[in-house]
């Protein structure tokens, strides 16, 4: 089981969620300099205060039995049929250059509007001159964006996964 921990940088007090093994595994990860913000491409990424996470009492109803609790999306979640990977030792040029790709995306993401599920309609709108074309990101199968491309409509996928306004802090 997963451990999730909130995590906050230093330079500009970006808090995320962070998925780890174990606590160990957080240790690791942070010594190794492997650790960055999402939002910054900051290296000084520590623990967030977060609330505990306890076990339901016995006398409180089962999930199945109350109806399912609304999941928080994490921006990576682990997959639970799949074995995590082994732990890899990056070089430090290739942390750097992770570290300024999420410096990047946070920079373009600035300028972007987010749109979620209306990504599709809206860029087929934008290129047939139904709207004002402006800078957009939200979601897309890969087989719409395939389309997309398909019909000369310029997309790319973000190279880190971005939590939506709604589900931000």
């Amino acid at each position: 089981m997963p451990i999730v921990f909130d995590l906050e940088c230093r330079s500009a007090q970006h808090r995320f969620e962070g998925w780890f093994k174990s606590s160990d595994d957080y240790a690791r990860q942070q010594e190794r300099g492997l650790l960055a913000c999402p939002q910054c491409g900051s290296a000084e990424v520590f623990k967030a205060v977060q609330a505990p996470r306890l076990g339901r009492k016995g006398n409180q109803r089962s999930e199945s039995a109350a109806g399912p609790l609304p999941a928080k999306i994490p921006s990576s979640p682990p997959s639970a049929d799949l074995p995590a990977p082994p732990p890899v030792e990056l070089p430090p040029q290739a942390v750097e250059v992770l570290q300024k790709l999420a410096v990047m995306q946070a920079e373009a993401l600035k300028s972007s509007r987010f749109v979620g599920d209306s990504f599709v309609e809206d860029a087929r709108a934008m290129h047939y001159g139904e709207r004002d074309s402006e800078s957009i990101h939200g979601r897309a199968t890969p087989e719409q964006a395939k389309e997309l491309i398909e019909e000369g409509i310029a997309v790319a996928p973000l190279p880190f996964p971005i939590v939506p306004p709604e589900k931000a802090n």
